[in-house]
């Protein structure tokens, strides 16, 4: 999905109880520090193509490789859960996750004739504000010293990116499938020696569906937690 939103909160509510080891602490401040600044420097890569070239094609093309990088070290987030540092759902991060990297290499990098599109940029911005803010929200709990601008940013910028990102992510998507159609890109067809046939074109298309009930069960649960950490109401989660 868009924004990789994954909530903080319980993961704070559960650090009061049990706090980190110095070394976890370390590591996990040393890595938000780290990706913080991999974003920032997107950020900066952006606006500096947009002014020097006024024109977003060839954007992406300028910024890949460390759109590559950043992103593909977010796998470590999946880890950081499974081991037990970050107490949040293994699931929901890893699907978070994953749904980026597919973004990044099974679409934008595989597929080159959708790489100058509009909706590219669109959901590279919206990434590039959303994990600058993540990272330093994450960073600054981490020291003990959490500006309040950071933690309203955290809990209100989402409100207008997370749909814009979807939204950019879809129609890059959509605009992929005349191409995957065309070129057969990833597909399997029958007859072959493993005896398995797989449409690449129709996983698009699958994924694009699975926006449907993702997209609100996520943005909704966000606004719950934006309202009990910014305005300190009690909200009842159900039981996974």
């Amino acid at each position: 999905m868009a924004p990789s939103e994954e909530d903080g909160s319980l993961e704070e509510k559960e650090n009061k109880k049990k706090p980190l080891s110095p070394f976890a602490t370390a590591w996990l401040t040393f890595y938000n520090i780290t990706m913080t600044a991999g974003w920032l420097v997107l950020a900066v890569a952006m606006i500096r193509f947009s002014y020097q070239k006024r024109t977003h094609k060839g954007l992406y093309r300028s910024i890949q490789k460390t759109l590559k990088f950043f992103q593909t070290f977010a796998l470590l987030e999946i880890i950081h859960c499974a081991v037990g540092i970050v107490r949040t759902s293994v699931l929901v991060t890893g699907v978070q996750v994953m749904s980026r990297i597919f973004m990044v290499w099974f679409v934008i990098h595989s597929i080159r004739p959708i790489q100058n599109e509009e909706s590219v940029v669109l959901f590279l911005v919206t990434w590039t504000v959303t994990e600058i803010t993540r990272y330093s929200f994450y960073t600054f709990n981490l020291l003990n010293h959490l500006p309040y601008f950071i933690k309203w940013a955290r809990y209100n910028f989402f409100i207008i990116l997370y749909p814009i990102g979807v939204v950019g992510e879809l129609l890059t998507i959509y605009g992929a499938l005349p191409f995957v159609k065309k070129s057969g890109m990833y597909s399997l067809r029958l007859p072959n020696k493993y005896n398995v046939s797989f449409d690449y074109y129709t996983c698009l298309i699958i994924v694009m569906i699975a926006y449907i009930p993702l997209f609100p069960q996520l943005y909704f649960h966000m606004l719950r937690q934006r309202r009990k950490v910014l305005h300190g109401e009690v909200i009842k989660e159900k039981e996974d």
